[in-house]
């Protein structure tokens, strides 16, 4: 049974292989942060004037941990993937000018620098390391890394930080246009299927969550960090095939939604979309139903919830906000139980009983 592996789905050349392997390495510098989001949600969350405990002296920490603290976190993990410790110094090093720069958070400008400052010194140790006189290692090693730091932050200065501000600028302009004319459940079009093609890192960590952050700098909140992390559209898609898929499948979904809406771990439905392509459907509709929820009600995170679990939802909510969010999550399952249980009735169930066929698929995807 093929019949619902995409088309291209077992190449791993072309644009979409690409844009996975991109979302991958930005996952690969935020992930392993998050913590550290967390923590800076959290402080937002509690501290902040509108947060649940205002407290001027510990919510002056919020500003130098998302400006300081959490783009060099990035950029020391980029510049470690590229080119180790050597790399990480490097990167966290040349992304201060970056900072310095620019007059928003710089998380792309980070992702952007981390790397590049790593793969720049791991050139010059190329070159340096096989002419280095013995017992000069760590003279010429040290100095080659403060030199070249020093004018990749110089660089980083003039020319990334100012970009990339120009950059977020444009595309700020364009998601607020979208909210302006209320068009923003909209996004769900590019948004859930591009979670089925596992690119949801490359917008979530590459585009909304830059985005997000600075919103909420200047607002408190924004709807941004919801667009793709919304566990109601999977939830509904797995309870769709709870009590309306294959009596075969029916036993696999208990698991998955626990694993899904509790843990956060949304490539846990991808697989049962893939049996029946058409269900993407299902989750658009949930997806532009909770935007237009949560613009409706005017609520917004102060961080993005990462992973996209109900627990951390609720974690990063201000006060004031848990109804509205609650409400966009639950109207979005519900959609897309809705739409996703008239689309499982429709064509023959024989067509997508193989689950184990597609997670092969949804695991050759990931891997792209």
């Amino acid at each position: 049974m093929s019949s619902y592996i995409p088309s291209g789905a077992g190449t791993h050349t072309g644009w979409r292989a690409q844009l996975q392997k991109l979302g991958g390495n930005l996952a690969g510098m935020v992930i392993p942060n998050i913590g550290a989001f967390i923590a800076w949600g959290l402080l937002t969350a509690l501290f902040i004037p509108t947060g649940w405990l205002p407290n001027e002296q510990l919510s002056s920490m919020v500003g130098p941990m998302i400006v300081n603290l959490l783009p060099i976190l990035i950029a020391y993990t980029g510049g470690r993937m590229v080119h180790g410790q050597r790399g990480a110094v490097i990167g966290a090093v040349a992304t201060v000018g970056v900072i310095v720069g620019s007059t928003i958070p710089m998380f792309l400008g980070a992702m952007l620098m981390g790397p590049l400052a790593a793969w720049v010194l791991k050139k010059i140790d190329a070159v340096l390391d096989p002419v280095t006189p013995a017992g000069f290692e760590m003279l010429i090693g040290n100095f080659s890394l403060g030199i070249s730091g020093m004018l990749l932050a110089i660089g980083g200065y003039y020319g990334i930080g100012p970009a990339v501000t120009a950059i977020s600028d444009v595309l700020g302009a364009g998601v607020q246009w979208l909210i302006d004319t209320s068009v923003l459940p909209l996004a769900a079009i590019l948004v859930e299927p591009a979670k089925i093609l596992f690119l949801n890192n490359a917008i979530n960590h590459g585009v909304l969550g830059p985005l997000g952050v600075v919103q909420a700098e200047e607002a408190g909140k924004s709807i941004l960090f919801m667009l793709e992390t919304n566990p109601g559209p999977g939830l509904g898609i797995l309870v769709a095939f709870w009590l309306a898929g294959p009596r075969v499948l029916r036993g696999s979904v208990p698991g998955a939604i626990v694993i899904h809406f509790l843990g956060g771990i949304h490539e846990i439905y991808f697989p049962y979309v893939l049996l029946k392509p058409k269900m993407v459907l299902a989750a658009i509709a949930g997806g532009a139903t909770g935007i237009a929820t949560f613009m409706v009600t005017g609520v917004g995170l102060v961080a993005t919830p990462s992973p996209g679990s109900i627990f951390a939802y609720i974690a990063v909510t201000p006060a004031g906000d848990h109804i509205g969010v609650l409400l966009g999550i639950l109207l979005s399952a519900t959609v897309s139980f809705l739409v996703g249980s008239l689309l499982l009735k429709t064509g023959s169930q024989d067509d997508y009983a193989d689950l184990a066929g597609a997670k092969a698929a949804s695991s050759k995807m990931k891997k792209g």
